[in-house]
C-alpha cells in the first residue's frame, strides 16, 4: 500500500533528509587514501547522532554497521571494515537517518584521488541519470517514467543498470511501497500522486547488469568484476517541482 504524506510529515522527513545530506558532505571531506571504511562508518554515526538522529541502517535486517560502504566493483550493501581507501578507488556511501520516526535515505559515489577516465565518466553519468529520473516525479507522470528516463541516459554510454535491486517508497519505514525500477517497463505503471515519497537510486555498471552476493550475505558485486556506481536521493511529489528531501 502506498502511503502519501502530509505537508507536515514531509517536512519531518526533510529534517531526516538534511542530516543524511550533511552526513554525505562530512564523509566527502574524509575521502582520501589511507582512511579505512570502518573509520568512515564511525564518522557518519557520530555526525548523525550529533544532529539528534539515529543511523537507519544499524541492525536493520541484521546489518552490522551504520552505513553501507562499497568499493569499485561492489555495487551496494558493502559492510564497513578495516579495508583502506587507495588512490584510484571509487567508493559509494549509502546513508540513512531517522528523525522522530521518519526516515531519510541517500547515496553518493566518490573518487579517491585521481581515478581513471572511465570511472570519472561512470560517476557523472550515474548522477545525471538519477537527476533525469527525479525530473519525471511530477503530477501527471507515472512511476515507470522514472526508470525510462534513467535507462535512456545510461544506454547512450553503453553502461547497464542493475535489475536485482531498485528504489522504494520511504516514510515511517525505510522501505515502503512502491518498488521503483530504474529501467524501462512495458507499461506506464501507477500514476504519481501528491505526497508520495520515493527513493530513486540507480545502480549503474560499466559492464553487464549481472551481480552476485558475497559470502557475507550482504555485499553485492558485479559478476564481471567491472566498476559500479550508486547515487540516490529521497524525493517528495508536490503540486510543482520534485522536492528533494536529502540535500544537505
Amino acid at each position: 500500500m502506498v502511503v502519501c504524506k502530509t505537508k507536515n510529515e514531509i517536512e519531518q522527513m526533510r529534517r531526516a533528509g538534511q542530516v543524511v545530506g550533511r552526513t554525505l558532505e562530512e564523509l566527502a571531506k574524509n575521502v582520501r587514501p589511507g582512511v579505512s571504511a570502518l573509520e568512515l562508518d564511525r564518522i557518519a554515526d557520530d555526525f548523525i547522532r550529533s544532529q539528534g538522529c539515529t543511523a537507519a541502517f544499524f541492525k536493520l535486517y541484521g546489518f552490522p554497521e551504520h552505513i553501507c560502504i562499497s568499493f569499485n566493483e561492489e555495487v551496494v550493501h558493502g559492510i564497513p571494515s578495516r579495508r583502506v581507501l587507495k588512490e584510484g578507488d571509487i567508493i559509494s556511501f549509502d546513508v540513512g537517518a531517522i528523525y522522530q520516526g521518519w526516515n531519510g535515505d541517500a547515496a553518493m559515489t566518490f573518487a579517491v584521488g585521481q581515478v581513471s577516465a572511465q570511472a570519472t565518466q561512470l560517476l557523472r553519468v550515474t548522477q545525471e541519470a538519477m537527476m533525469l529520473g527525479i525530473e519525471q516525479m511530477r503530477l501527471g507522470h507515472h512511476l515507470n517514467d522514472i526508470g525510462a528516463a534513467i535507462q535512456a541516459h545510461v544506454d547512450q554510454y553503453g553502461y547497464s543498470i542493475v535489475r536485482d535491486w531498485g528504489g522504494h517508497g520511504i516514510g515511517r519505514k525505510l522501505h515502503e511501497d512502491p518498488h521503483v525500477m530504474h529501467y524501462r517497463q512495458p507499461t506506464s505503471g501507477m500514476g504519481l500522486r501528491k505526497g508520495m515519497c520515493l527513493a530513486v537510486e540507480p545502480l549503474v555498471n560499466v559492464g553487464g547488469p549481472e551481480v552476485l552476493v558475497r559470502p557475507d550475505k550482504w555485499t553485492v558485486v558485479t559478476k564481471d568484476g567491472q566498476l559500479s556506481a550508486h547515487f540516490e536521493h529521497s524525493i517528495a511529489i508536490t503540486d510543482g517541482d520534485p522536492y528533494i528531501l536529502t540535500m544537505g
